[in-house]
């Protein structure tokens, strides 16, 4: 494998250049987020099948003709599990490439199982065992050596290779357009913005607490996840969950009595850090009571909803089998649940899962078509899809 490392901006307009006219380019990042609230880019992978290259984004200062290829509508960019990746490439460049093609994605429709690795696919698509002795690299550091960039090149080299034998395998089974859904919403630029607003729920322990707590749950976890995103920290390390919760349970109201909060021992909050978190608790306190947020109303199952959910599972299971991909590629039990209870907003109901599973649940709701044992087998009677 032939490796172009680009350090220069020079380097990078020249190879973008040369790539543009290509169809399809497979592309990955290598970063780093364990100290950071917002992902470290070390390293950016580009392959178009014949020219694989590194870019160095910690040497390179002018990113535009890179970025042109990101929203060249004319060029696929292929991806694995992408979303850090695009995650990053949109809160650096405000920018989501586009189209875009996830081999994770569309290998679920090729009945690869949920969620497989990137080794794993390429084992299977071209009987290649993929090396991953430098994947505890710190690919921050320079220079790198050459076993790194070839680890890291390697991720799209057969990538690229991949790809077309599985858009093969897509087309053969009329399964291509089925993905068009999945991949525009990866492209969307508010599936990668925190909604400060709404982050309490994500609270380890939020569920302990009630009415006013929520309130101020609610402010100072948002003071959190804005202090976390303009410091550039894990938002733990600013404040850590259960310091939060004790603050929502004892409303605290004074800034020395923030400090003096045990689950805080291991923060240093200084006194800016605490007046403002007491600002926040005042500003929760004249909340009027209709507007503090409350906990999504869990409908608990009757044993016959449980038993009707278990009916719904064993029918997802068989059109699962039809199409040779697991029943989670259609929907989880959690959202089979949300669906007894009136929600339509879950993917079942939507794109290719509407189309092949969504509508046979809803005719089997509305009893027009029913499960029944033949020869000990589950059969669905009076299906039309």
């Amino acid at each position: 494998m032939d490796i172009v490392y680009i350090d220069t901006n020079e380097a990078l307009a020249f190879t973008c250049d040369t790539i543009r006219q290509s169809k399809v380019i497979c592309i990955d990042t290598e970063f780093h987020r364990e100290t950071t609230y917002y992902p470290e880019l070390a390293l950016i992978q580009l392959s178009d099948g014949e020219k694989t290259c590194c870019i160095d984004p910690l040497s390179i200062t002018d990113f535009t003709p890179f970025l042109a290829l990101l929203t060249n509508t004319n060029i696929t960019k292929v991806l694995h599990a992408s979303g850090q990746d695009l995650e990053i490439f949109n809160q650096l460049f405000n920018t989501l490439p586009t189209p875009v093609f996830d081999t994770q994605i569309a290998a679920g429709l090729l009945g690869y199982g949920d969620q497989i690795g990137y080794a794993p696919l390429i084992k299977k698509e071209l009987d290649i065992n993929i090396d991953k002795s430098q994947s505890r690299t710190d690919w921050l550091k320079r220079p790198l050596n050459k076993d790194q960039l070839l680890y890291a090149a390697s991720d799209v080299y057969y990538l690229a290779k991949a790809y077309p034998k599985m858009i093969t395998q897509l087309k053969s089974l009329n399964r291509l357009e089925w993905l068009h859904g999945d991949f525009a919403e990866l492209c969307m630029p508010a599936k990668y913005q925190v909604d400060t607003h709404n982050i309490w729920k994500k609270v380890k322990g939020n569920q302990k607490l009630h009415g006013i707590q929520l309130a101020i749950l609610q402010a100072v976890a948002a003071w959190r996840e804005e202090s976390a995103q303009k410091r550039n920290r894990p938002r733990r390390r600013i404040v850590p969950d259960d310091a939060l919760i004790d603050i929502s349970r004892l409303k605290p109201d004074s800034a020395d009595k923030i400090k003096q909060l045990r689950s805080l021992n291991k923060t240093r909050l200084n006194s800016e850090d605490a007046a403002q978190l007491l600002q926040r608790i005042n500003n929760a306190l004249q909340v009027p009571q209709e507007l503090w947020p409350k906990h999504a109303r869990r409908h608990k199952l009757s044993m016959r909803e449980e038993a009707l959910i278990d009916a719904l599972i064993a029918l997802l299971k068989l059109k699962a089998d039809e199409h040779r991909i697991t029943p989670l590629n259609l929907a989880s039990r959690k959202e089979l649940e949300l669906l007894l209870q009136g929600s339509t907003d879950i993917p079942l109901m939507q794109g290719w899962r509407y189309a092949h599973a969504g509508q046979v649940i809803e005719q089997f709701l509305d009893g027009k078509s029913f499960l029944q044992i033949n020869a000990l087998q589950l059969q669905l009677q009076g299906d039309d899809k």
